[in-house]
Parts: C-alpha cells; sequence; structure tokens
C-alpha cells in the first residue's frame, strides 16, 4: 500500500485531524493492512486484543452474540470508521465481535504503539476522549431505543441512521442485519418495512429500501 495512502486513511480520522506531518509519520510504519472477505471473523468477543482498527473500504459489523447464539448489532463501521478502541486503552479483551459484511480492507494499529503515542502526545489524548465520549453516546441512545421505541420506529430511526448520503438508499441492510441492529426478530422486520411502506415513507424493491420521505420517519421519532 503506497504510503500516501495510508496517510490519508489515518490524517481524516478524528483521532489524528490535530496531529502534525511528523507525528502522523511516526504511525504510518506501524500500520498493518489486512484484507477480509465477505463474512470473514475479525475479531472475536473475549479474545486478547490485537490492536486498533480503520476501514479503509469495505462495512464492518461490530455485534455482541448470547451463549443461545443471538446476536446484537452494536454499529455498522465504513470508510473512515474505527473499532476496538476500549480494549486498547484499559488492557481487557475485545469487548464485541466484528465480521466483514463485504470485502473489507483495514489497517490495524498495534496496541503497544497506540499507547506509548497517547502518553507522548495529549493532544491525541484528548482527540481520543472524544471519540470515546460520541461512542457511550451512541450505546445510551441504543439502550433508550431497544428500552422505548416499537419496533417500526427502531427500523425508522436505523434506516435514517444507514442511509447512504444524497441516495435516500439504506445501506444494504438485509431484514436479518436490520433485525440483528433493532433487536427484534426478521419476521416483525418485514411487518415493520411493509407498516412504513404503507404511510408511504419507504419502498422495498428487489433487496433495497429506497426512503421516499425521511421527514416522515424523523416525525415517528418525536415524543410528545
Amino acid at each position: 500500500m503506497p504510503e500516501g495512502d495510508a496517510l490519508y486513511a489515518i490524517a481524516s480520522h478524528p483521532f489524528f485531524a490535530g496531529l502534525a506531518p511528523e507525528v502522523l509519520s511516526q504511525i504510518r510504519p506501524r500500520l498493518k493492512l489486512r484484507s477480509c472477505g465477505r463474512g470473514e471473523v475479525v475479531i472475536l468477543e473475549g479474545q486478547p486484543c490485537q490492536g486498533l482498527y480503520f476501514v479503509q473500504s469495505g462495512h464492518i459489523r461490530i455485534f455482541k452474540s448470547s451463549p443461545e447464539g443471538r446476536e446484537q448489532v452494536l454499529r455498522i463501521m465504513g470508510p473512515g470508521d474505527s473499532f476496538n478502541e476500549v480494549p486498547v486503552f484499559d488492557g481487557g479483551p475485545n469487548p464485541a465481535s466484528a465480521d466483514a459484511l463485504e470485502p473489507a480492507t483495514l489497517l490495524v494499529w498495534p496496541q503497544e504503539h497506540a499507547l506509548a503515542l497517547v502518553r507522548e502526545y495529549p493532544e491525541l489524548a484528548a482527540a481520543i476522549l472524544q471519540v470515546f465520549a460520541s461512542r457511550l453516546r451512541h450505546l445510551v441512545n441504543l439502550v433508550e431505543d431497544l428500552s422505548f421505541l416499537r419496533v417500526t420506529e427502531r427500523i425508522a430511526r436505523i434506516l435514517l441512521q444507514y442511509a447512504s448520503p444524497g441516495k435516500g438508499v439504506a445501506a444494504s441492510l438485509t431484514q436479518q442485519q436490520l433485525a440483528a441492529l433493532a433487536g427484534t426478530a426478521r419476521e416483525m422486520v418485514g411487518r415493520s418495512l411493509r407498516a412504513l411502506e404503507g404511510r408511504g415513507a419507504i419502498k422495498v424493491e428487489r433487496g433495497r429500501i429506497q426512503i421516499l420521505d425521511p421527514k416522515a420517519l424523523e416525525e415517528m421519532l418525536q415524543r410528545p
């Protein structure tokens, strides 16, 4: 991978946006490129942490699994996103699993080098705190949605969250993936999509979900 590609991939990330080029140049040689096929497991919950991951291309699913095999998808990460920050900095095992929804390329930043640079550059530590705060806010919102929103409302929020910018199409999510994100059964997702289609908010055609009326979806999420 050309050096410029790796530097561009990390320079735009919130972790590194304020760092000087000479600091970024220290990170570049430590990044390891990893290619993943569709469905390939990237990390497993409970396993030792290998480092922090940056998505260069493709989409990665972050999820938790129950002993019975049920899954709750926490988030889907796309180009420019990072994941597995928590064990890098608390020294524990991977808190969730991750797999590739499609062929993907990742940059892996080894844990020991990440910790060394954080100790040396306070501005990097401050940027990481902001990312952690954003992650925590997302998880709080997820708990709120699972606790208080009806399934159709959860599906509406997910469609808005993962719609491709400017295209109004949900990010290639299957009904099974929607079910895992919404914490429900696939059959309930089907009913919810039909209900949203009946309201004229979306159109489902050949497995693609076209958002026709984003405002209608947003209004469903407004509480009195």
